[in-house]
């Protein structure tokens, strides 16, 4: 018996709330780039917000342990370490997202059919402004040998939702597949 691939309801989100739209578009670009194209989505951005996240967790359930089995008076130097700690971990957190990541949601490895050459990066990241119906999608593609190229799509969300709130995947897919088309054409000819 032939397993059929689970059929996906449709996305639906209330059309005036900017960061659910935003949301729901990213989710749905997320998954074209991942089941339409074949690419792997590669979490290491994630897992370092994860990792300084998880780090500054155990240094403050550190502190709040060490209180515990030594009250304030004897814990005073370890608290003001943990503090300091955790502040710096904030910070550097802040300057991760801020820098780093700077509104990516997807990374996605494209590999070598030869397995000769590096793998590519493809980085979709979008912006979309406050009490803005304008979407910004940009795609990144990076191959192993620093060459960058760069597209952007910036329309209406209403391109992409119907008059009840329900995302339209055929029409978001036709428009990241032009926009990664328009990459992949760049790409042949440097």
């Amino acid at each position: 018996m032939a397993s059929k691939k689970p059929v996906e309801d449709p996305v639906k989100i209330c059309k005036w709330d900017g960061i659910a739209v935003k949301n729901a578009l990213d989710d749905g670009i997320r998954s074209i780039l991942i089941n339409a194209l074949p690419y792997t989505e590669d979490v290491s951005l994630l897992d370092g917000r994860l990792f300084i996240c998880a780090t500054a967790v155990a240094v403050a359930m550190f502190a709040l342990l060490w209180d515990f089995l030594y009250p304030f008076p004897l814990s005073r130097p370890v608290l003001i370490f943990c503090v300091g700690t955790y502040f710096f971990l904030m910070v550097v957190f802040t300057l991760y997202t801020t820098y780093k990541i700077k509104g990516i949601f997807g990374v996605f490895i494209q590999k070598d059919p030869a397995g000769l050459d590096p793998d590519c990066r493809w980085e979709a990241s979008s912006n979309m402004k406050k009490f803005d119906d304008m979407y910004e999608l940009t795609l990144t593609f990076s191959d192993g040998n620093m060459k960058r190229l760069e597209s952007s799509l910036n329309t209406s969300v209403g391109a992409f939702f119907d008059e009840n709130g329900v995302l339209c995947m055929d029409l978001l897919q036709d428009a990241v597949l032009k926009l990664h088309g328009s990459i992949e054409n760049d790409k042949k000819e440097l």
